[in-house]
């Protein structure tokens, strides 16, 4: 590391001393500790999803719920609490918004040039961070040309360039683990050494993902069989402490090969001290987890370890406090509190408040790159007779997926031209990427008539998937519908106001496949679990599942125009395992839309109705939507009326079955 670097490191941690922070109150570990304890402050961001600026780059206008420069004031003024502090993010930094997108595809990396969440990282001496699946999205190229200017060690101990016979062998695509050598002060203000471990994970999944970047380039191994190898070397090296960046999920209790989701079977493991997660887009503590016996979401442990995750899009500050014991030779967690510090709060008339203003200086680090991101997304490409919103988009046909699968089905067509799949019928799947959920009651696609821009096509598709076109059977494309039906709970005949979705089922998973024609029978269960399991083999959601009028013959082939994401397993759906694609496209789905938009000048973007719910009489169900949804109701074919507030600033609708 040069000098420059150490000491933006060696800032980064002892800038909250008690000298310069007379007039701030010191945490009770700093205040209380003895002279031969320590108090250590941890703070993570997460999932920061290069959102900088609080502003929504999709809707075009400032949001206060948002940005790394608001965050940053939380951490002033946490830095000054404590005697020690360490500044991590946990990953999915460089991919997520419109000013990533410019950055890659715009105005692009060059050796030596400064990638802008960087820029602002380093503007806030972040002592480290790890890599998220998300920081692959643009190829490996653009990756280590956008991490070469970070003034802090980038990790990850399970990507591998060159396995050897174990994970400590391996040569990693980056430095799999660090120590820092650092000056802790005690509760006497001596000054003591200490060294913190610090390794970094990412799920396996970014094989599948992003296979077109990193098949044959990188491998990744497994995060608990990594672990287990490194973590003893990590303590022979001397460290006092080791805190695991894990990009990775609260998921299941006990460890299996390649899981996504491994953070509680991480801290499980002797040597791990800390644990910082992430890639949930959730706050830990807090309630988004329930409580066993091995998560407490009140206390923020998991086998009674300090956790944290911080939200996303630097909606909160993770936080860790650990008072540390100079016992012998070595520094020892004795005892430790964890908590979320958010940026803004909702009030009860659904308003946001912003709780601490932006950071100029984070601001003005990127302020270029923030007008250049304006002027990107402001560029009209063409019209739209209707407006594109998906405040329904998981209860009937919707404009805002119907456009994405008409422009995915054109693309198709021509690329599959004179081809040996050229007779086969083209159907596409979308799924509405913004509808809610954890991205809150303002997270939706709303596209007014009029003008369409870049920021307005960014806003219809959210990631930089690139085009594939997969070759199914009848029988798999019914079996792709019915993992889609996850979406929805089983609903009781003749039974008012039963909850319709299910909380565990991403909106990006209810793939409608257009093309062909289809109903869901909600009273059914569910043939697949959210994560694509297979748990009712009986089961039969869809049913009248028709072609041209006739009914889909199980042996019949088809081509589906869809994204590389899923053709590539991501979803696990059936038909859609890596296994099926027959073209690839160099072509992004975005920029497949604004060619398609362009083509036709003017888009006409009124759903065609094929798919609904299969009637159930004096049978009612409830669906929470944004607010905004009110604009667009009488636009819906179905009996639909508003209920009143749902939670967290939703509106809640009761449709009749």
């Amino acid at each position: 590391m040069s000098t420059r670097n150490a000491d933006l490191n060696r800032r980064g941690f002892l800038y909250g001393t008690a000298a310069g922070s007379a007039l701030i109150a010191l945490h009770p570990f700093s205040a209380r500790a003895a002279g031969t304890q320590a108090h250590l402050r941890i703070m993570e961001t997460t999932d920061l999803h290069v959102h900088v600026f609080p502003y929504d780059y999709y809707s075009d206008q400032p949001r206060d719920t948002v940005g790394l420069a608001r965050t940053a004031s939380i951490i002033k003024d946490i830095r000054a609490q404590a005697t020690n502090s360490l500044l991590i993010d946990n990953g999915d930094f460089l991919q997520g918004n419109p000013m990533g997108d410019y950055i890659a595809y715009e105005r692009g990396m060059k050796d030596g040039d400064m990638h802008p969440i960087i820029t602002a990282m380093n503007q806030m001496d972040f002592d480290a961070s790890t890599l998220g699946n998300h920081e692959f999205n643009y190829g490996l190229d653009f990756l280590m040309k956008s991490i070469a200017g970070s003034a802090f060690p980038v990790l990850s101990a399970n990507v591998v360039l060159e396995q050897g016979a174990s994970p400590t062998a391996d040569k990693t695509l980056v430095k799999p683990y660090t120590i820092l050598d650092r000056m802790i002060t005690d509760g006497s203000g001596t000054s003591h050494p200490i060294k913190i471990g610090l390794i970094g994970f990412v799920p396996p999944q970014i094989m599948t993902w992003d296979r077109r970047h990193l098949e044959g380039n990188v491998t990744a191994r497994d995060i608990i069989q990594t672990a287990q190898a490194f973590v003893p070397e990590i303590k022979e090296q001397g460290a006092d402490i080791i805190i695991a960046l894990s990009h990775s999920g609260i998921g299941e209790m006990n460890a299996s090969d390649g899981m996504e989701n491994a953070s509680v079977p991480l801290a499980a493991l002797d040597g791990i001290d800390v644990i910082l997660t992430g890639h949930h887009h959730r706050t830990f503590p807090g309630p988004d987890y329930d409580a066993n016996d091995v998560i407490d979401p009140v206390a923020g442990t998991i086998h009674g370890k300090p956790a944290v995750m911080g939200g996303f899009w630097g909606s909160h500050l993770g936080l860790i406090d650990l008072m540390l014991d100079h016992d012998g030779g070595q520094w020892r967690v004795i005892t430790h509190s964890a908590e979320t510090r958010p940026i803004s709060k909702r009030n009860e008339d659904r308003s946001i408040t912003p709780l601490v203003e932006s950071d100029p200086d984070v601001l003005a680090s990127v302020s270029d790159i923030h007008d250049g991101t304006l002027a990107y997304i402001r560029r009209a490409v063409g019209k739209t007779s209707a407006p594109l919103h998906s405040y329904f988009a998981l209860v009937a046909d919707d404009p805002s997926v119907q456009i994405v699968s008409n422009a995915q089905s054109w693309y198709i067509k021509q690329m599959l031209v004179d081809t040996e799949f050229s007779d086969l019928p083209i159907l596409s799947a979308a799924a509405p990427f913004k509808a809610g959920g954890r991205g809150g009651a303002e997270y939706y696609t709303d596209v007014p008539i009029g003008d369409v821009a870049i920021k307005n096509v960014a806003d219809l598709y959210l990631y930089p998937n690139t085009v594939r076109a997969v070759k199914v059977t009848g029988a798999q494309l019914k079996d792709w519908l019915e993992r889609s039906a996850g979406m929805f709970n089983q609903i009781t005949p003749r039974q008012a106001d039963q909850v319709l979705l299910n909380p565990d089922f991403p909106s990006y998973n209810f793939d409608v496949i257009d093309g062909v024609s289809y109903q869901i029978d909600l009273s059914q269960p569910s043939k697949f679990d959210p994560k694509g399991m297979l748990i009712n083999p009986d089961a039969n959601r869809i049913i009248d599942l028709t072609f041209d009028g006739a009914p889909v013959d199980p042996a019949q082939e088809f081509i589906i125009a869809t994204n590389n994401y899923r053709a590539g397993g991501g979803g696990d759906f059936p038909g859609a395992k890596g296994d099926t694609i027959v073209f690839e496209a160099p072509d992004t789905n975005r920029d497949v839309i604004v060619r398609y938009i362009i083509d036709q000048g003017t888009i006409e973007p009124s759903a065609d109705g094929n798919w609904r719910f299969a009637p159930m009489p004096d049978t009612s169900v409830l669906f929470d939507t944004g607010p905004k949804a009110m604009t667009y109701i009488s636009d819906v074919d179905m009996q639909i009326e508003q209920t009143g507030d749902g939670s967290d600033g939703f509106t809640r609708l009761r449709i009749q079955l």
